[in-house]
């Protein structure tokens, strides 16, 4: 009889596992994720072909985050009871058709509409990323699941940047764009024959998620989360145009630049584990302030190569680990409302993106690239002291949980 049961059960496990489906998304996020900062290693060359200033042309990354921000807070309202598989395909859909129009662009008018569609897609998907995972394994398989979906997004932090900035310089920026239409129909192709039918269940409304506002916590460590990307891509999105004609790289070392940011990307992402293990607000407050003394450190001796390459190394490997401590955050600070405040942050991220690139593009177009990572640096010093003052609003997790939780936030990390 107990053998009859446990084949019943792996039977069960067996019909409601789709690991197939779970590395379709992964695929997912590597091209989405290239998708979305595929302007920052073309962004000279954009600039130049539409004839804006490349302080215009950051704002595509300004954009897709403004979409993102409304897609991540409306969608399950709007979506009501539709079959999230169908959802998922639309949105790969759309990432397709946003490639395209991107590509073939004649105008900046025509290449933000297509930005604006990536970031219908960005907003979406990261918004039910967690859920997504929980109908394709068994409960105790989401971690894992997570994790894979995270390796896209890793994979995609490590060469998209480098490989646009190559592949510009050889088919041109146009050319690299469309390079990821055939991977987002392989994607629709793969979620279409992998994906179940993912019945949802009743979402309320996004009133819910505004009133965790209200919690003296929750407001100062979203802000904090807020103001570091804001900060961080104040700068980021202007590093290639620094690099070019202030460290005055060639095309092969700028693409050489930008792997080594992202490899140590990577790199952080794998050991900021330890740190938040021993202090995780600790850890929260000197990231930002480090990044602040970098953007300091790049406005006064820039134009030696050295001296930028080193201190972006050291900006990537703890600038994109970042994200996995506010995820920890998150997790610890909404145990039970973890989903909600999942896509309150996602708004938040998104947000602080858009604004970043606004300001530091207007900056960048006004003062010069000394008044932009000047206002970085502000930007992320104002970010620790929140991390302080949110710091003082909570009690620290044990050890042994800090460490669960950092595995929950490095999982669901969606940046």
């Amino acid at each position: 009889m107990s053998a009859r049961l446990s084949s019943a059960t792996r039977d069960v496990e067996e019909r409601t596992t789709h690991w197939s489906g779970v590395f379709a998304m992964a695929l997912c996020v590597f091209a989405l994720i290239a998708s979305e900062f595929m302007p920052v290693s073309l962004l000279t060359p954009i600039a130049s072909d539409l004839q804006v200033s490349e302080g215009q042309a950051g704002q595509a990354i300004a954009v897709s985050g403004a979409f993102a921000v409304m897609t991540s807070l409306f969608i399950s309202t709007l979506a009501g009871r539709l079959d999230r598989k169908v959802l998922l395909l639309s949105l790969t859909g759309v990432m397709a058709v946003s490639g395209t129009i991107v590509a073939l662009a004649p105008n900046f008018l025509v290449f933000m509409i297509g930005r604006a569609l990536i970031g219908v897609v960005i907003g979406g998907f990261w918004s039910m990323s967690a859920a997504t995972a929980m109908q394709l394994v068994p409960e105790h398989d989401v971690p894992r699941a997570l994790a894979i979906f995270n390796g896209g997004n890793a994979l995609a932090t490590v060469i998209a940047a480098p490989l646009g900035s190559f592949l510009g310089s050889i088919i041109g920026w146009h050319g690299a764009f469309f390079c990821l239409v055939p991977v987002a129909v392989i994607v629709f192709c793969w979620q279409m024959v992998s994906l179940p039918s993912m019945k949802a269940d009743h979402v309320p409304g996004s009133g819910n998620l505004f009133r965790m506002l209200n919690r003296p916590l929750i407001a100062l460590g979203l802000a904090s989360a807020g103001l570091f990307f804001m900060g961080q891509f104040a700068l980021f999105t202007y590093v290639r145009p620094f690099l070019e004609t202030v460290t005055r790289v060639d095309a092969s070392i700028l693409s050489l630049v930008l792997l080594m940011i992202g490899v140590a990307g990577f790199v952080g992402t794998s050991l900021i584990g330890g740190f938040l293990k021993e202090g995780l607000y600790r850890t929260l407050i000197v990231i930002p302030v480090s990044m602040a003394s970098i953007a300091a450190i790049l406005i006064g001796f820039g134009e030696h190569l050295s001296v930028a390459v080193t201190v972006l190394g050291i900006w990537g490997l703890i600038g994109t680990a970042a994200p996995v401590g506010w995820w920890t955050w998150l997790a610890w600070s909404l145990p039970q409302d973890a989903e909600a405040g999942g896509g309150l942050m996602v708004a938040v991220i998104q947000l602080a993106i858009t604004m970043g690139a606004v300001i530091g593009g207007a900056l960048f177009d006004l003062g010069g690239y000394q008044t932009t990572f000047a206002a970085s640096a502000v930007l992320l010093l104002i970010a620790a002291i929140l991390a302080f003052l949110t710091s003082r609003r909570a009690r620290v997790p044990s050890a042994y949980g800090a460490v669960c939780l950092w595995r929950r936030g490095r999982d669901s990390n969606p940046r």
